[in-house]
């Protein structure tokens, strides 16, 4: 199975953790406070790896589960350590100040933003960012499984994340290359938006039928 480092130690963090313990992957939390990663872990309940920022990296995935203005940063700041692996963008660029719309350029996307910040060669995959925390816990809606919507331009870090979703019970969709990141970031921000409408309380879910 492949290993997984998720940066942050949030909601997002508890939801894709919780997914990757249940396929089978070998996990690290880090979070610049480590007590919080070691709490998490504590409540995740399996063999989890706890670090704090500055430590090495182990994971082949690197899931960055923190809001969008500190994920670029992040990037830098691990450079050539992110070398070999995958870094996986689960970030909504959303204007909080104004909920409405995202901060990025039209003709770009927080993924693409941050591809620009990797080292060169180090694969970027959109992921998660059309799922909601609680319904990452679970991994299903209603008993349905979880549709998760992949976009990036390297066929195997795609496939790897693919087989990170699968192995968590839910089903991976491929949007396409990173480009269409475009559209998930959109995706996303527009199930955030109808969450007053529907009633949901972040706990509903896009999904395709056929």
């Amino acid at each position: 199975m492949t290993s997984v480092t998720i940066l942050g130690a949030g909601n997002m963090a508890r939801g894709i953790a919780t997914r990757a313990l249940a396929g089978g992957h070998s996990l690290q939390v880090l979070d610049r406070d480590r007590e919080k990663a070691a709490a998490l872990a504590t409540e995740l309940g399996g063999a989890v790896d706890v670090a704090a920022a500055g430590d090495q990296l182990t994971g082949d995935l690197v899931v960055l589960a923190v809001p969008y203005d500190a994920a670029a940063p992040l990037v830098r700041e691990y450079g050539e350590q992110l070398r070999g692996k995958v870094i996986v963008d689960i970030t909504n660029p959303v204007d909080w100040a104004s909920f409405d719309g995202l901060v990025v350029p039209a003709d770009s996307s927080a993924a693409e933003e941050i591809a620009k910040v990797a080292p060169e060669g180090v694969p970027v995959v959109k992921a998660f960012n059309t799922t909601f925390a609680k319904t990452l816990v679970s991994g299903e809606v209603t008993g349905q499984p979880l549709d998760v919507l992949i976009a990036g331009d390297d066929e195997p870090a795609k496939q790897a994340v693919a087989d990170l979703v699968a192995a968590g019970g839910m089903r991976p969709i491929d949007a396409g290359p990173l480009r269409r990141a475009r559209q998930l970031e959109q995706a996303g921000f527009l199930h955030m938006l109808l969450q007053e409408q529907l009633g949901t309380g972040y706990e509903s879910a896009l999904r395709f039928l056929s």
